[in-house]
């Protein structure tokens, strides 16, 4: 990018002052047990939260009817569409009007098959107001599976009466492997294909009666508000019951850290991650409607192809909050390092960008920086907040600080509990926002929590300064995912991965490492579609994989040399270009690489890695 006055933007931006952020700083108490457990809650106070979503929505429609709630662009990046609070709030009683109708119960449940859209939204909060689960599944088990397997292991757990889709001849194949499991099955689309399906205009447009009033009032803080599946990173996907006080007590932590006084603007937001997820669909699905805001849903994805439809949201939509994945993060940076008008745009209303799901490189922090510091002069608060399906948000980054790869530290009301495991300690948590355990799965939930009641992630943390816990925590792995050399040292792949990977960018995309009982750690590494184009169109000698090899050894050498010690140093690798299989559980639909399935699946290529001479594809640093 170039500013106006044609000068590169600046890299070293330390001196720049930060926006101001309207949170309270960190304020914990500390109790370290005989046991050798941590247990860590803030001093700061949950603030308010509503009874529950249901609630929630009709309350902002009757106080502002006429502000726009929803936004999405007609096919083909065309105009703007979207429905206001009262719009809204007429549709959803419609919803939850037809549903009773059909006589749904708690115990029944809507599945919705497709991605983030208006009718989604307005189906959602349908089923929350007649008191039924909602039950959004990941459009991946739908139209990437070619078994659908993951698609009918979720519908067996559910059991929905429901179905919605929001094109019939895009899910005709999925909706017909759900017909064929129950032929009573009934089919919503919004586009009204599809054989025997219902329009969802037919639907909301139901007259509401004095039952859609008394199913709300029947809902409370233990009410299932809907189904969400875990990942699938740990076999098939689990059901994990969110409830209506889950979803409020994420809101009320916040509220119990906001600094800042309401005002009448009305906050935009531009939302691409899928609410099939608890990041998008609960903590910013619910955050919006709670501020009162409108939500741009945006159809672009940080994919090649994809990311340039979000940069034309962005030319239209400044948000004041920025939140999304580190590698939307390091595609924006490019796209406005190249584009002034982009830069502005974005940084116009902003106030603080929000991380999560992966670690952001110190390299796009600082490019990040620097692009609003040649916007605006200030550098930008950056926040992230840690949980888990089973957990919702439980821990936030709620101050300014320069450091990256925080975890934060506990939202008011929640209890986090560091557990010893071996050399490092295994986050485990308690409080309002935690799910009572798993959907018709007793054994799981038994499993899942320790003999205190505190649900256990499986990730290990660590407080940057032992002796200053308000400096927060930082993520220190999977406690499953580690193992040993065998010299006995530990490898700890949760931390090194996202380092090899950001080492390595942007020629790649992911990686497993490998080494369990061995001599030495490997990597498999699967290159980077950009990275790959690059090296095809650099003129210079060599075929794109004889460059890539010799940049990744390179670099790689590099990283040894500043590694510290073998359970860092990689001596070999070998290059993937069978890409990672969602029906094979190789990858979630999220994007994360299930270290332990390529290992198995791809056992091989490990073999290969470690043959006394290396086998082919195999090259050494």
């Amino acid at each position: 990018m170039t500013p106006p006055d044609g000068a590169s933007p600046p890299r070293d931006v330390s001196s720049a002052p930060f926006k101001p952020l309207a949170m309270k700083g960190p304020e914990v108490s500390v109790d370290r047990r005989p046991d050798g457990s941590i247990v860590i809650t803030s001093n700061h106070a949950p603030g308010e939260g509503p009874r529950s979503i249901a609630h929630l929505i009709a309350a902002k429609a009757a106080e502002h009817p006429d502000r726009p709630y929803l936004k999405q662009r007609e096919p083909n990046h065309g105009p703007w569409r979207g429905v206001t609070y009262g719009e809204a709030h007429r549709a959803v009683e419609g919803v939850a009007q037809w549903l009773i109708d059909q006589k749904l119960q708690p115990h029944d449940s809507v599945m919705i098959l497709s991605g983030n859209s208006i009718e989604h939204a307005l189906m959602t909060l349908g089923a929350y107001t007649a008191g039924v689960p909602a039950a959004p599944i990941s459009p991946a088990y739908s139209l990437i599976s070619t078994d659908h397997a993951k698609l009918k292991h979720c519908f067996e757990k559910v059991a929905p009466r429901v179905v919605f889709a929001q094109s019939g001849a895009m899910f005709a194949g999925a909706l017909a492997t759900l017909k064929a499991l129950d032929p009573s099955l009934l089919v919503i689309t919004a586009d009204g294909a599809g054989e025997g399906a219902i329009t969802f205009a037919e639907v909301a447009a139901t007259t509401p009666t004095a039952a859609v009033a008394a199913a709300r009032d029947a809902v409370g803080p233990a009410t299932v508000a809907k189904y969400l599946f875990t990942s699938g990173s740990t076999g098939l996907p689990k059901a994990v019951p969110q409830t209506h006080g889950m979803m409020a007590g994420v809101i009320a932590g916040q509220e119990g850290l906001r600094t800042d006084v309401p005002t009448d603007e009305v906050p935009q937001s531009l939302e691409w991650m899928p609410w099939s997820h608890i990041s998008a669909g609960n903590i910013g699905f619910n955050a919006v409607i709670w501020g009162g805001g409108t939500l741009h849903i945006d159809e672009g994805k940080p994919l090649p192809g994809m990311f340039e439809t979000t940069i034309k949201n962005l030319y239209e939509v400044s948000p004041i909050v920025f939140g999304s994945a580190p590698i939307a993060f390091s595609m924006l940076a490019e796209a406005m390092e190249n584009d002034p008008v982009l830069r502005r745009s974005f940084f116009k209303n902003l106030r603080y960008m929000g991380y999560g799901g992966a670690t952001l490189s110190n390299d796009v922090y600082e490019r990040i920086q620097a692009l609003a510091v040649a916007e605006t002069g200030h550098r930008i608060p950056l926040t992230t907040m840690y949980g888990a399906t089973e957990t919702q948000g439980i821990t936030v980054t709620h101050w300014i600080t320069e450091r990256v790869g925080l975890v934060g530290l506990p939202l008011p009301g929640i209890q986090l509990k560091l557990a010893p495991s071996g050399s490092k300690y295994e986050v485990r948590v308690k409080g309002p926002t935690v799910a009572a355990g798993y959907h018709k799965d007793p054994e799981r939930t038994a499993a899942a929590f320790d003999e205190e009641g505190f649900y256990k992630l499986g990730d290990a943390a660590r407080f940057v300064d032992p002796d200053d816990p308000a400096k927060g925590l930082v993520f220190d792995g999977r406690v499953t995912e580690d193992f040993k050399l065998d010299s006995g040292t530990w490898v700890s792949v949760g931390v090194l991965r996202p380092d090899l990977v950001a080492a390595c960018s942007p020629y790649i995309h992911d990686a497993v490492i490998t080494g369990q009982d061995k001599a030495f750690i490997g990597a498999m590494l699967w290159p980077s579609p950009a990275g790959l184009a690059a090296l095809v169109a650099d003129p210079g000698p060599g075929t794109p994989l004889e460059k890539l090899v010799a940049i990744l050894k390179d670099r790689l050498a590099a990283f040894n040399a500043a590694a510290g010690g073998s359970s860092r140093r990689v001596a070999r690798f070998t290059i993937l270009t069978e890409p990672p299989s969602i029906d094979a559980g190789e990858i979630t639909d999220k994007g994360y690489i299930n270290q332990r399935c390529v290992l198995e699946r791809r056992a091989d290529r490990v073999e290969a890695l470690y043959a006394k001479t290396p086998g082919e594809g195999v090259f050494a640093v």
